[in-house]
């Protein structure tokens, strides 16, 4: 089993971490919030540390799950930060969905440290976290990836490296993409279901099994049907994912037209107030509307 150090225990991190410790792992803790570490050392019989720095201490692979760009750079950098703790042939896993430009940056300072660095974005949300059933895309070293594949089994269902450094995120670019498109046409048909007078159920039960069918209309038709939007990723964090995607097709030349009205609509759905209703809340803005 692997000495480990998790950094960043929200929603996803927090039953991650605690995976690790069920596989057998070796694993101390760090949050910006010591006491919510401190709670989750307790619960996992397991350790936490005041700095990412001092948990990343002698550990094998160090893991990130936070909140942006600026977060990760303020758990790898610095005096305090993980990369002053990490030793020669460590391995940094990134989980947290950022930039491009920030695993381009934080790949090249752990290389001059003799520090592997694999970004890792997941997907499966928080239920996924929480089963231990997310799905993994991962960029960099292929023999780091081979080392810390078999660590982020204990939560993964599918975990897969696609390319060098970088690939991972720009995987979870695509994924973001697809769901903007695939979230916004299930709320759209849910509308007109219901305009239409029908029995959006019904309606769900009989097209979920033809070509409709998805994994946001299997786990969140119900929900958007009862007006429901606690279940899942927060619109604000799903506007700043579409906004990493929309940077970086303007710098790579693609075109992202339903990314880019998709996002909008989310802009409208937070001046409803619904910054932390789940992604599925775009039903809310058309019934909104009318």
């Amino acid at each position: 089993m692997a000495k480990c150090t998790f950094l960043g225990l929200g929603v996803m991190g927090f039953p991650m971490a605690a995976h690790l410790v069920k596989a057998g792992h070796d694993v101390t803790v760090y949050n910006r919030t010591t006491d919510k570490a401190r709670a989750w050392a307790d619960s996992n019989k397991a350790k936490f540390a005041a700095t990412s720095r001092e948990a990343a201490d002698g550990a094998e692979f160090v893991f990130a799950c936070v909140g942006n760009d600026d977060d990760l750079r303020s758990v790898c950098l610095g005096e305090d930060g993980a990369f002053a703790g990490m030793e020669s042939g460590s391995v940094f896993v990134d989980h947290t969905t950022v930039s491009a430009k920030v695993t381009a940056e934080l790949h090249k300072a752990a290389d001059s440290l003799q520090i592997s660095f694999v970004d890792a974005p997941i997907s499966g949300g928080q239920a996924g976290a929480e089963n231990g059933a997310l799905s993994i895309m991962c960029g960099g070293d292929e023999g780091a990836y081979a080392r810390a594949e078999p660590v982020m089994d204990a939560y993964s269902k599918m975990c897969r490296r696609i390319g060098e450094s970088g690939a991972g995120q720009m995987t979870k670019m695509c994924n973001q993409i697809a769901i903007a498109g695939l979230v916004q046409g299930l709320s759209e048909a849910l509308h007109f279901a219901e305009k239409a007078g029908l029995d959006g159920r019904a309606v769900v039960e009989v097209i979920s099994q033809g070509a409709a069918g998805s994994w946001q209309m299997a786990n969140r038709y119900e929900t958007m049907l009862d007006d429901q939007f606690e279940h899942g990723f927060a619109v604000d964090w799903m506007r700043k994912d579409l906004g990493i995607c929309l940077d970086t097709a303007d710098e790579n030349g693609a075109s992202l037209p339903v990314t880019a009205l998709v996002d909008q609509f989310y802009k409208d759905v937070q001046k409803l107030g619904g910054g932390r209703w789940d992604t599925s809340s775009l039903i809310k803005r058309l019934r909104a509307i009318g």
